[in-house]
């Protein structure tokens, strides 16, 4: 019988995102200037308030203020009215030393060790398990439900930045996406789509709310659509319910309509609830933190898997012990879909052959110790393209400093497509 799967999206104006976004900047200058910093980062947003609390080991010294203010205007929260704005709110920063408890397992070598030393002695920077998945029922290797819910909203951010078919988009917003699917798992077509977006206040309630939702049916999702292939633009059909706004006006928004905190959307960062999640957060960790390391790691074995043609979808789990660089253990699940003649613990014993997971040969691999974070706090962490480029840190200073050449995503780069095939005989 066929079913229903759901997934969400918020946009970089909701208030967990613009936490996530101003923890992942400062990894990201801290990076820039000491790549051997150690960062574990938390933003709280509310009401003309941002407060930054965490444990940084680092060389640099950081001016936390500017770097939150320059995240929050360029978001687009710029406005006095908006009750929150990037030049007046205030920022308060609570960030202390890291506990050397927690380092001693982490930094455990000189400078100058070989990689090999390096790898063995770099342990976990925490417990934990972590997930990493991919499926091939889109072209980037992610469950359509949330590939929709992102691109809804990127539209959106889009028709806001241009300020001219639509003028009166604030920057907090929603979307979710319910698709049906056959008994064979193949998506059949579209059957609700809910998108909440914050607006200025025009006009009385109810003209206000019709344009709005005029707007979001015959603007936004025809744009949408049309950004999609072939196969998904089929799906889109006449009988969507469409919810737009559905509990009526949404001025009051952003972090001055619902406080904000780091690491609170970690579906929406992963997988859309397809898959699984171990629980850790990403934004505001540095790459010793394998909450972030090894979820990037372990999607990066799938997409490879499935890309390769070893399963239409891949399901990989890794789990540390804290101070320890080999993983207690490596999970993967095909849910039945193996097109290879071996049982999932078999294929993950293949997976050990290619993959190296231990903490600082994934920092190595995947190019992991760069400023490269800012850019994965808003629209999903997977799931992106792959991309160089250079970034410029307190332009304008005297300490100013671009980076050129670096790489953007790495953990979704189809690398080890060959290799894969060569050991599974494909």
């Amino acid at each position: 019988m066929p079913y229903l799967f759901t997934s969400e999206s918020v946009s970089e104006g909701h208030p967990d995102k613009v936490a996530d976004q101003i923890s992942d900047a400062l990894i990201d200058n801290f990076l820039a200037y000491d790549p051997n910093s150690k960062v574990a980062c938390e933003t709280l947003v509310t009401t003309g308030q941002v407060v930054l609390a965490g444990e940084v080991k680092s060389k640099t010294y950081l001016d936390v203020q500017s770097i939150a203010r320059e995240v929050i205007n360029k978001i687009g929260y710029t406005k006095g009215e908006y009750m929150f704005a990037g030049d007046s709110c205030g920022v308060i920063s609570a960030i202390h030393e890291q506990s050397p408890d927690i380092n001693q397992g982490v930094d455990r070598v000189t400078e100058d060790a070989d990689f090999e030393t390096r790898a063995n002695a770099q342990g976990a920077g925490d417990q934990g398990m972590m997930f990493g998945y991919a499926t091939n029922e889109t072209d980037n290797y992610m469950p359509l439900a949330l590939d929709l819910a992102h691109a809804i909203l990127k539209e959106l951010s889009a028709l806001r930045r241009e300020n001219s078919a639509i003028q009166y988009l604030r920057p907090d917003a929603k979307s979710q996406v319910t698709i049906e699917y056959s008994d064979d798992h193949k998506p059949i077509r579209i059957d609700s789509i809910v998108v909440s977006t914050q607006h200025d206040e025009f006009g009385s309630d109810e003209a206000m709310l019709a344009k709005i939702r005029k707007d979001m049916i015959d603007i936004l999702i025809p744009r949408v659509k049309a950004k999609q292939k072939h196969e998904i633009q089929l799906l889109f059909n006449d009988e969507i319910k469409y919810h737009i706004n559905p509990t009526g006006k949404f001025v009051i928004g952003g972090p001055h309509g619902d406080t904000g905190l780091t690491g609170r959307k970690i579906i929406v960062d992963t997988y859309g609830g397809k898959g699984a999640h171990g629980g850790g957060a990403f934004s505001g960790k540095d790459p010793s933190k394998v909450d972030r390391s090894a979820a990037y790691a372990t999607r990066h074995i799938a997409k490879n898997l499935v890309a390769a043609g070893v399963a239409d979808e891949v399901l990989v789990q890794v789990s540390y012990a804290i101070g320890v660089a080999e993983p207690c253990g490596l999970y993967v699940n095909t849910n039945g879909t193996a097109k290879v003649d071996m049982t999932d613990g078999e294929i993950a014993k293949k997976v050990l052959e290619i993959f190296d997971l231990r903490p600082y040969a994934i920092e190595k691999n995947l190019k992991l110790r760069n400023p490269i974070y800012q850019e994965t706090a808003a629209y999903g962490h997977m799931g992106r393209e792959p991309y160089t480029g250079s970034k410029t840190f307190n332009k304008g200073k005297d300490n100013a400093l671009t980076i050129e050449n670096l790489e953007f995503f790495t953990w979704e780069k189809l690398d080890k497509v060959d290799e894969i095939r060569s050991k599974f005989g494909l």
